[in-house]
């Protein structure tokens, strides 16, 4: 007795099998991020609620758990608004970041470049190189405030060694070197990064590409710019933003170097809130400095993301 044939399921059935295997697929994966969403955007969610709460609040603020007792006001942002400082800060902060990320991603790629090769003690260069970004920001500026001293500094010892200087340089006290004396730092702090993002893309190209390359006649520049920076281009994009973000807002090193002058020369949106609040107690405009910040700083990410994704394509 010959067995019945089967009958295949319809093709607009599958569709809607596979669509609703989909979406359960789907809902199961935000059910497993609900509970870690809720929880970041939390943290993040409640201290940008005091800090706004607290920039439209008028008084002598001392209690910080009962904002709800001070006035409402928008003095606070008047007094920053048209404060000329305010301008002198935002561009501070804008050539301190710059002066950062650039070196710091000039120095990241050509180490990871040099780390992908293969040479004797590779794997003891390799820790090494990463080494600067696992010491606090703090302990860096203690070490360079010492190397940096205009009397005793090795730095002012070896530029006079080499002769490219006469007499000693106050780096940290003269408004014209005090930037560049609070980038050096910083820079050697986050190359790192830099190097550690661009090692792992490098070791993912394939070998056979360059191979290729080397087949076609291809010149090392041109196994870099055809094989190599295209491969790189969108975890630098991503490297280059991430540390944008942090260097703008950086404190640690640029407070316990200059403490922001002299003469204001070192002074940042982020040396500018501290100094507001800790030393003036103005907490008030101080959060509304913080606020600045924040919408200053989102709409460099907007357009440094707008410029990358154009890059991209």
């Amino acid at each position: 007795m010959s067995k019945p044939a089967t009958v295949a399921a319809p093709p607009a059935a599958k569709r809607a099998a596979g669509k609703k295997k989909a979406r359960r697929e789907k809902l199961f994966a935000y059910g497993m991020l609900t509970p870690t969403v809720a929880a970041v955007g939390l943290l993040m969610a409640y201290p940008i609620y005091v800090a706004v709460n607290l920039s439209f609040r008028g008084g002598e603020i001392t209690d910080l758990q009962n904002l709800g007792q001070y006035p409402l006001t928008l003095s606070n942002f008047f007094s920053v608004i048209t404060d000329p400082a305010l301008l002198g800060d935002i561009w501070r902060s804008i050539v301190y970041t710059v002066g950062v990320v650039v070196p710091a991603f000039a120095i990241g790629l050509g180490l990871a470049l040099l780390l992908n090769k293969a040479f004797p003690g590779r794997r003891i260069v390799r820790p090494l190189a990463l080494l600067p970004w696992a010491v606090p920001g703090v302990a860096v500026a203690a070490a360079f405030s010492w190397m940096l001293d205009s009397s005793f500094g090795v730095i002012n010892y070896l530029l006079r060694t080499v002769g490219l200087i006469d007499q000693n340089v106050a780096w940290l006290a003269d408004s014209n070197t005090a930037m560049t004396a609070v980038i050096i730092p910083t820079v050697w702090k986050f190359y790192p990064f830099f190097t550690l993002v661009l090692v792992a893309a490098l070791q993912a190209i394939p070998g056979d590409l360059y191979e290729a390359a080397r087949i076609d006649g291809a010149s090392a520049w041109q196994q870099f710019r055809n094989v190599t920076w295209p491969a790189l281009r969108t975890p630098a994009a991503l490297a280059i933003v991430i540390t944008g973000i942090g260097v703008f807002r950086e404190f640690d090193f640029i407070f316990p170097l200059t403490g922001g002058g002299p003469d204001n020369a070192t002074q940042t949106l982020a040396v500018r809130i501290y100094n507001e609040a800790f030393e003036y107690f103005s907490f008030g405009v101080s959060a509304a400095v913080g606020v600045v910040t924040m919408i200053v700083a989102g709409a460099l990410l907007l357009a440094a993301g707008r410029s990358v994704r154009q890059g991209l394509n």
